[in-house]
């Protein structure tokens, strides 16, 4: 076993505690288990986050630009079978390492150790980013195939937050890029693992676009006032002057395909960014919502107004009639309050939008400080029942203390906490056959133990929100962004 280091201190919230860099790579096998892993669950749990490399500058480093590292473990037979945790090996992470870099395809998007999603999709595990960064392909034991443009159909980037629709099997995700200027593209990535649909949106101005929504209908795409700002972090004035001007032309013009493949190729040796995070609170832009056909052109987009806000991450969405219903975690702003992601408490709303009126109405489901909802991925569109997220009750999200369960039927939120000092990342739910009901199976997540510094993997009770089993890891997986429960094929 190896022994946890001991967690940093330092004046940035994300180098601090739990969100502090881990500094080795592990592999364990055969974990100690307390409790019963349930025997339906055959495959590996896999979770990734910023872990950057070295020693990142507190004053400026930026919890979305650490280096990605992947978590994952392998369950089978009602046993944990290993734990490893891996950094993605970019051509940066792999000149740091010493190590002779993968290489690979090259228009999949610029160069960067992906670091916000890891999925499962025709046969291939990838980390994905957002924000025009290639996805990495990863092997079933987290080791660094290579850089991914989806066999050659993949140009310019992905987001990280891809929808998989239960029914057909195909992943759907709307992707920006400030290379692309006010231009996102909508796709369909087919089971074999290509693109086969392909849509190009003009907004008004580019904008930082964490996520979007599908129903069975219509693609939801979150147009909110988060813009590009090249400046925002230089103190020379002549330079943020030019950063002004280059913010501008970056906002409404694409560059050239020709000039986007210079870019991407150079980013191998450029390595990634060090500026900061170049983007803005900017509530002189009216937040909207635009709903498309999912087999629709551009053109027929209907933009809805909606409250001031940002949305990082949705629960879910679903069509009811002439009707689409979207459940979101609002944020009142973001990016507005120094080293801190976020200033107040996000809450759980409902914005309605009638197709028929023209309008949006919005329902608080949840006024608890909550972040990383998840829902049933068989539901994924379709109308839902149950939720889960990640509570903070420091009043916004800092360290987090529990578990949400949303019934949105009863209108009742249960709250389920791991201890003194046990701070939990997000979790995801698995159901124990795939036709059991909506919360039928288990919600698992990584949970951080302060006292011991080691973080454990726990298995809720989906229904009862108790715990059925615990994973004893040999170190801590700090506090990161998604994942995902990949099952075994075949």
């Amino acid at each position: 076993m190896t022994t946890a280091a001991p967690v940093r201190e330092t004046e940035n919230p994300y180098l601090n505690g739990n969100y502090a860099p881990v500094q080795e790579e592990i592999t364990a096998i055969d974990l100690d288990v307390t409790g019963m892993i349930p025997t339906y669950l055959d495959g590996r749990y896999l979770r990734i986050g910023p872990n950057p490399m070295g020693d990142p500058d507190p004053a400026r480093y930026h919890w979305f630009l650490g280096d990605g590292m992947a978590h994952g473990l392998r369950l089978r037979d009602g046993k944990a079978h290993w734990y490893r945790n891996r950094w993605v090996r970019s051509a940066a992470v792999a000149r740091a390492l010493g190590e002779t870099w993968p290489a690979g395809a090259h228009t999949g998007g610029v160069d960067f150790a992906a670091n916000t999603n890891i999925i499962g999709h025709a046969g291939k595990t990838f980390a994905i980013a957002e924000s025009g960064v290639r996805p990495y392909e990863l092997t079933d034991e987290l080791d660094t195939v290579g850089p991914s443009d989806f066999c050659g159909t993949l140009f310019g980037g992905y987001t990280a937050h891809p929808k998989l629709d239960p029914a057909t099997g195909e992943l759907h995700a709307v992707s920006y890029n400030p290379l692309r200027g006010n231009i996102i593209q909508y796709t369909v990535t087919g089971v074999d693992g290509k693109v086969r649909r392909t849509v190009d949106i003009r907004l008004k101005a580019h904008t930082m676009m964490h996520d979007f929504s599908l129903t069975e209908k219509y693609v939801v795409i979150y147009d909110l006032p988060v813009a590009l700002d090249l400046g925002g972090s230089l103190r020379s004035k002549p330079a943020k002057v030019v950063a002004n001007i280059l913010t501008r032309l970056a906002e409404r013009h694409a560059a050239p395909d020709r000039v986007v493949r210079a870019i991407m190729r150079g980013s191998e040796r450029s390595g990634p960014p060090s500026s900061g995070m170049p983007y803005r609170w900017a509530p002189e832009r009216q937040a909207r919502v635009g709903v498309l056909p999912r087999e629709g052109s551009a053109s027929e987009i209907r933009w809805f107004e909606v409250p001031q806000c940002y949305v990082f991450h949705p629960l879910n969405a679903y069509d009811d009639a002439d009707r689409v219903v979207l459940d979101v975690v609002r944020h009142a702003s973001v990016f507005n309050s120094g080293l801190r992601i976020v200033p107040e408490a996000p809450s759980l709303d409902r914005w309605t939008v009638d197709l028929t009126a023209g309008r949006v109405t919005d329902e608080r489901l949840d006024d608890a400080a909550q972040e990383f909802p998840r829902v049933d991925e068989r539901l994924v569109g379709r109308q839902h029942r149950y939720g889960y997220a990640v509570g903070y009750s420091d009043g916004a999200t800092g360290t987090p203390d529990a578990i949400l369960k949303h019934d949105l039927t009863s209108q009742r939120t249960d709250r389920v906490s791991f201890g003194p000092g046990r701070e939990p990342g997000e979790f995801v739910f698995v159901p124990s056959t795939p036709d059991a009901g909506e919360d039928d199976g288990v919600a698992m997540g990584f949970v951080y133990d302060r006292s011991t510094n080691r973080s454990d993997l726990v298995l809720l009770d989906g229904q009862t929100l108790e715990t059925v089993a615990t994973v004893h890891l040999p170190a801590r997986v700090p506090h990161g962004f998604h994942g995902n429960w990949v099952p075994s094929e075949g």
